[in-house]
């Protein structure tokens, strides 16, 4: 087999999806990751539709073997609360089905990541490379010289970095940094026993005061499991001087709502913290002979903290990227700009978006009228339902109109 020419750092789903991408053209490549598969990645656990959009292009039979898979459940939509307490159940399909494949998924990060790896296992075109770490990285000639922990070495024509939020080569190459203003902290942990879950799946994200701007949620998962936790904007942590996880043991524990829910449930293990680089501002991410992937470009959404689906479009796009400059031969940063636009033409209006309804919960009022609107009015919740399904009518957010709107109009139905 030819010589790889490409390393992917990072075999998360971001670096999966891109070696499996390039695999799929008979492409050699290596892929690393400083850790040994299964192994956990705190997060929310949420697969959106995103995810299951990449999955078909990638490979369909990928996406049937997860839809059979006992790993996941599937979700049909969002229950958003309000700082008021309101509930706008919101299905992620308008009347859907259940008999219909689930529009999104909820697995753990443990089980979903492992998933994927042993799918890039089946590919003898990857060398799969566990327990291995960037230690150096170096131009030589158009070329990068990857040294490794374990002391060997490899020369490469581009770098895919998809190792994470803290990726060193995106903070030392890429020139990625950390700003407060566009990053997220997040606390989660695992419990059994929380009571009052939704049938169909639906996430929950609750707007509460203590939290905003941030939220505190609850995901459902396989065999009776959920995934709790909060997260909020690292400035606003700042300001505050909040401990998360000690606001996160208050809610579940005083709270006069969501307490009752967690009377009989159990904490599996402790409350674990993490960060989230999100996707609020444009940054270069690709250079000579690079591209970022995921959440080492700063690509998590502002507002939901999705950032699963974002890293493996992301994961394509690279892969893709990475199959054109192999055949023109040119890795130029000239080049792999081309990468940028195609990443930001397909996830900036959505990012930009989320943004403004991240600005939007700084002010609960307005937050609590949009559900109290939506509750009345079906043909604002139907609106709002499509904005999962359509970015043509998230768009509406946008328009002066959509708030004269539900401001005045009150037409229920």
């Amino acid at each position: 087999m030819k010589k790889p020419e490409i390393l992917i750092a990072g075999a998360g789903p971001g670096g999966a999806i891109a070696a499996i991408t390039l695999a799929k053209q008979g492409i050699p490549v290596i892929l690393v990751d400083k850790e040994t598969f299964p192994r956990d990645k705190i997060c929310g656990d949420a697969l959106s539709g995103k995810v299951v959009e990449v999955l078909r292009k990638v490979d369909v039979d990928i996406l049937g073997r997860l839809q059979l898979s006992p790993i996941q459940v599937g979700s049909w939509g969002v229950d958003f609360y309000a700082p008021n307490r309101k509930l706008l159940h919101v299905p992620f399909k308008t009347n859907y089905v259940k008999t219909d494949k689930a529009p999104g998924y909820l697995t753990t990060r443990l089980d979903f990541d492992n998933f994927l790896v042993e799918e890039v296992r089946k590919y003898p075109e990857i060398d799969f490379r566990e327990s291995c770490e960037m230690k150096t990285f170096e131009r030589i000639q158009g070329d990068w010289k990857v040294g490794f922990k374990s002391g060997a070495e490899v020369q490469v024509k581009m770098i895919i970095a998809a190792d994470g939020a803290h990726s060193a080569f995106a903070r030392k190459v890429g020139q990625i940094q950390m700003e407060k203003s566009h990053y997220c902290g997040g606390v989660r942990a695992y419990y059994t026993g929380v009571t009052g879950m939704d049938s169909d799946n639906f996430i929950e994200l609750h707007f509460i005061d203590d939290v905003l701007p941030g939220y505190f949620w609850i995901f459902p998962l396989p065999n009776g499991r959920a995934n709790v936790g909060l997260g909020m904007r690292s400035d606003k942590i700042s300001q505050k001087k909040i401990d998360l996880k000690k606001l996160m043991e208050k809610i579940v524990t005083q709270d006069p709502v969501l307490s009752k829910r967690f009377t009989n449930a159990t904490c599996e293990g402790d409350i674990k913290g993490y960060g989230l680089p999100l996707g609020s501002k444009k940054r270069k991410i690709s250079g000579d002979g690079f591209v970022l992937v995921g959440d080492a470009a700063s690509l998590i959404d502002p507002f939901t903290g999705e950032g699963i689906g974002n890293a493996m479009m992301s994961g394509w796009m690279a892969g893709n990227k990475a199959i054109e400059a192999l055949s023109a031969n040119n890795f130029s940063s000239d080049f792999l700009k081309k990468y940028d636009d195609a990443v930001y033409a397909r996830l900036w209006s959505e990012l930009r978006l989320s943004k403004i309804m991240q600005e939007m919960v700084n002010y609960p009022w307005l937050f609590n009228l949009v559900v109290n609107k939506a509750n009345r009015n079906e043909e604002l919740r139907t609106t709002i339902s499509c904005m999962f399904e359509d970015l043509d009518m998230r768009k509406k957010l946008r328009s002066p109109r959509f708030y004269f709107n539900l401001m005045f109009a009150d037409k229920a139905k």
